[in-house]
């Protein structure tokens, strides 16, 4: 699934990883990803998912299951995830979490960490944090060396924030690796849905 995962966007793999809850219609989905607020991660228009939809489909991802028609409104094309697609969801969360060059993509696969296994989620981003501290200790030594060369402070400002952002994020991951060290706390998939999970998709049906 390296290939299929090459290809996948973000958008792409937030539509997979919603078809895992269930078998959805692009509107559903749309819907849905409003109501959690995803797109704080990522552009979400109805072009783009149904777009995004049918490139899934043509590459073996998702495929038909349904079609269904309500009333005046148009038909419905209802989707399920494949194999293919679910694995290729595990594939692109485990290579994106261990990077720091790709924000964007890292925040998505963050959010689906949960459909990888704890150890391993745990490895991966112990892995992303040696390379966070690295990056962090050039660029405080880079820093350090600007100031001991007389570069005045007001060239520096965007170093000292991306410097003071790095050590956040160190410090943020240090206290997740610690929550995901701990037994209570909860990982993978609900054993029953919750009462606000069904509301969710309730009202992404309407």
């Amino acid at each position: 699934m390296k290939d299929a995962a090459d290809r996948l966007t973000p958008l792409g793999l937030m539509l997979l990883a919603l078809l895992a809850e269930g078998d959805m219609h692009p509107y559903e989905m749309i819907r849905l990803l409003r109501i959690r607020r995803d797109d704080r991660l990522v552009p979400i228009t109805h072009g783009t998912v149904y777009h995004t939809v049918a490139r899934l489909e043509r590459a073996g991802l998702v495929t038909e299951v349904g079609v269904d028609r309500e009333g005046n409104r148009p038909e419905r094309t209802t989707y399920a995830v494949t194999d293919a697609g679910t694995a290729t969801v595990r594939e692109w969360v485990r290579r994106e979490l261990p990077r720091i060059d790709r924000p964007v993509e890292f925040r998505v696969a963050l959010a689906e960490a949960h459909n990888l296994d704890r150890p391993e989620v745990a490895d991966l981003l112990t892995a992303r944090r040696a390379h966070l501290a690295a990056a962090h200790a050039a660029l405080t030594d880079g820093h350090r060396f600007a100031r001991h060369k007389g570069v005045p402070d007001q060239y520096l400002l965007e170093v000292d924030r991306d410097e003071a952002m790095l050590a956040a994020d160190l410090a943020w991951l240090d206290g997740l690796l610690a929550r995901l060290a701990d037994p209570d706390f909860a990982w993978g998939p609900d054993p029953e849905p919750s009462e606000r999970y069904l509301a969710q998709r309730k009202a992404a049906r309407l």
